[in-house]
């Protein structure tokens, strides 16, 4: 009996720590704020713009402002890879705070975009401080390699926007 119950003991702590892992894994997009999953036409990106920002100098992050919509089928395109892809996904909510604005017919958001450089297409992409000044602007064709994503355009935008902490 002694030797059955380290045995024993082994197993449960490893389907613990299993289950434990599978639970945080499952819950990376359930954590993040809801502008940082999903363009909502009603919401206000000045309100979640300033918790972006907020969260962004809580968490020594830069903040990444995704400009497209549900109409949008690059948007869904890119979505569906990063989602795909756990290391590009991790890496994406390691260094920036996503902040998804909405542009459609319904709701342009023309107030807040004024403050932004044009996009020339969708998903567009706009790096941001902690203290709200663009740092950057990039179309996300960029991250396109033979008409799909790839990982490696997005870990080597990753790795130049990393913020050094020392």
């Amino acid at each position: 009996m002694k030797n059955v119950l380290p045995s024993i003991l082994i197993s449960v702590l490893m389907l613990s720590m299993s289950i434990v892992s599978n639970s945080q894994a499952s819950q990376l997009s359930g954590e993040l704020p809801v502008y940082s999953r999903v363009y909502d036409e009603k919401r206000n990106p000045n309100a979640d713009g300033l918790e972006a920002l907020k969260l962004a100098k809580e968490t020594h992050r830069l903040v990444l402002i995704e400009v497209g919509g549900d109409w949008c089928s690059w948007c869904h395109i890119m979505d569906r890879f990063i989602k795909e892809h756990p290391n590009v996904e991790s890496r994406l909510h390691q260094t920036f705070v996503v902040l998804k604005v909405n542009i459609s017919d319904v709701n342009d958001n023309a107030e807040f975009m004024a403050a932004f450089p044009s996009a020339r297409g969708y998903p567009h992409m706009y790096i941001t401080d902690s203290s709200g000044s663009i740092l950057f602007s990039q179309d996300t064709a960029e991250f396109r390699e033979n008409k799909q994503y790839s990982e490696k355009r997005f870990m080597s935008f990753f790795d130049r926007w990393q913020i050094k902490h020392e």
